[in-house]
């Protein structure tokens, strides 16, 4: 059925920021990107408003199909740009919500998918395999460490871009219920762990319930936050981006977030909230059924809380 420009333009309109115009032009990759990352973080949402057209004309079977055999796409400056910066945002992701996973496995693996997925928008891929590698062999050069992110990045958009080329032509397109299945677990994948960090330390059923509304406001929120992580990262904002002794930066502060049960990036009265309500939960007075158990949580909340609000006052919180 032909593709109607006044349709393309509505849903553009409506949900362009999720990619419906692009899922209703065929163009699923760029959908995915576009849902994973907010309309290409805003801007990449406007920008689509002059191509629309072309796109449109594109999707009817307009112009010359290109013979995919032995010709190489033109380098273009604007992909280069967002397969890194997409991968570096998909390498921060990891980093906020699956701290547990070991870097040197989560790591490269998200920073190359996402400079895959930014290789398959429009007519063009490139080798999946060999950008991967490149994810992996340069991560490892650097020890999994949240630094890595950008050189990784770097490295897999430069094999990406030697291996770029056309996609085959005349590849029966799925139904459009099996691609919009494909698209839900694809970002249910990337949401999954986000949404689990939202609702770590939530007691009970009621608890998760009432913690569900935060979990998605945080989810609406990583990029910022992964934008805010990356500029902390580079020094940008006069912190630290290395603790002492060659610590990674994500080591010791990821870990008491954890801790915490909060999300990186969480505001200090945040801290001081999730601190109370923890120290109350693991006091020992509380726990002499446990003691040993509760005695070393509460050491843990102690170290997290100082290491997220600093030497500060420490919340004592009676027992009995």
């Amino acid at each position: 059925m032909a593709k109607r420009l006044l349709v393309a333009y509505g849903l553009w309109a409506l949900g362009g920021p999720l990619g419906l115009h692009h899922i209703y032009l065929g163009r699923d990759s760029h959908a995915l990107l576009w849902m994973l990352t907010l309309g290409g973080f805003g801007g990449g949402w406007l920008w689509d408003f002059w191509h629309l057209p072309g796109w449109v004309a594109t999707a009817n079977g307009a112009g010359v199909a290109r013979d995919p055999g032995g010709i190489v796409p033109a380098l273009s400056p604007l992909r280069l740009v967002g397969q890194v910066t997409v991968g570096m945002y998909f390498g921060l992701m990891v980093a906020l919500g699956l701290p547990w996973v070991p870097a040197w496995l989560a790591q490269p693996l998200a920073v190359g998918l996402g400079v895959q997925l930014v290789s398959s928008v429009g007519d063009q891929t490139a080798r999946a395999p060999s950008t991967l590698a490149a994810a992996f062999l340069t991560s490892l050069l650097f020890q999994g460490r949240v630094l890595a992110v950008l050189p990784t990045s770097l490295a897999a958009t430069v094999v990406a871009q030697r291996h770029r080329r056309y996609k085959p032509r005349g590849t029966p397109r799925p139904r459009l219920a099996a691609r919009l299945y494909h698209l839900s677990l694809a970002c249910l994948a990337f949401a999954a762990p986000l949404a689990c960090r939202g609702l770590h330390g939530a007691l009970g059923v009621l608890g998760t319930l009432m913690a569900l509304p935060r979990a998605v406001t945080e989810l609406l929120l990583v990029p910022f936050r992964a934008g805010w992580l990356l500029v902390e990262l580079l020094g940008v904002t006069g912190g630290s981006s290395v603790r002492e002794g060659g610590t990674g930066w994500s080591e010791r502060r990821l870990r008491a977030y954890e801790v915490l049960g909060l999300p990186v990036g969480s505001s200090v009265e945040d801290v001081h909230r999730s601190y109370r309500e923890l120290v109350k939960v693991w006091h020992p007075d509380h726990n002499r059924h446990r003691a040993e158990e509760a005695e070393k949580r509460f050491i843990e909340l102690q170290e997290a809380y100082e290491e997220l609000a600093g030497p500060r006052r420490t919340v004592t919180v009676a027992g009995g």
